[in-house]
């Protein structure tokens, strides 16, 4: 069984968070709290390592969960990474223009989201022979202290951008019960990316999340 650290936590909190449903196709409408994925892209922000895997064990909600609805410009389509690539070598990147491939659409989001993540993270096979787990923990608690992070944590779309600070003094969560559905739990990676959804339910203001596999469970 591979060695795992004690529960860590995180608090995020913004004024917008939108955890996209993928049932809606075109206009994003959030889940009413935020993914288990989103929360662990959160704490990669903070400290990813190859030889370190986040899993989240839970999710406190500090704010009362409010939507709020807007529209805004997104564009159709994607430089394709074929193209970039052969830029990059000194090859010809056909002009985008924005104003040409643009369209609206409706988003409806969280207003002032505020949660606590928490989780515990393994060791992977591409740990060295020097990196332990308190070692990553003591760099995690370190970094979170001082606000220091590899990329900005976000809230569900890049744009609404996460304050992340140390749980500790975080209040308590809502007094709120109602069941969410399926959730998505996370993706998993392989040749054929799979997404895995689960039955969520609130519970006193706090999402419990599933181990990923039965080795978890029993861990």
């Amino acid at each position: 069984m591979k060695e795992r650290s004690p529960t860590l936590a995180m608090r995020l909190r913004g004024p917008l968070g939108c955890f996209t449903r993928p049932e809606f196709k075109t206009e994003r409408v959030s889940y009413e709290v935020m993914t288990p994925s989103a929360a662990r892209g959160a704490l990669e922000a903070v400290l990813w390592k190859p030889a370190i895997r986040w899993r989240i064990q839970r999710i406190r909600v500090l704010n009362p969960i409010l939507f709020t609805s807007f529209k805004r410009n997104e564009v159709n389509s994607k430089v394709p990474v074929d193209s970039v690539r052969s830029a990059m070598k000194g090859g010809h990147l056909r002009d985008f223009y924005a104003d040409e491939d643009r369209a609206q659409r409706n988003t409806v989001a969280l207003a002032d989201v505020d949660y606590v993540v928490e989780a515990t993270f393994a060791m992977t096979a591409k740990a060295g022979a020097g990196e332990t787990v308190t070692k990553f923990v003591e760099m995690f608690t370190r970094r979170l202290e001082k606000g220091q992070s590899f990329s900005q944590p976000y809230l569900g779309c890049r744009e609404f951008a996460a304050e992340f600070l140390p749980a500790s003094g975080a209040p308590d969560p809502i007094p709120d019960t109602r069941d969410l559905g399926l959730m998505l739990h996370d993706i998993e990676f392989g040749e054929a990316n799979r997404p895995r959804f689960f039955e969520a339910r609130l519970v006193g203001g706090i999402l419990e999340v599933p181990p990923w596999d039965q080795g978890e469970a029993a861990a």
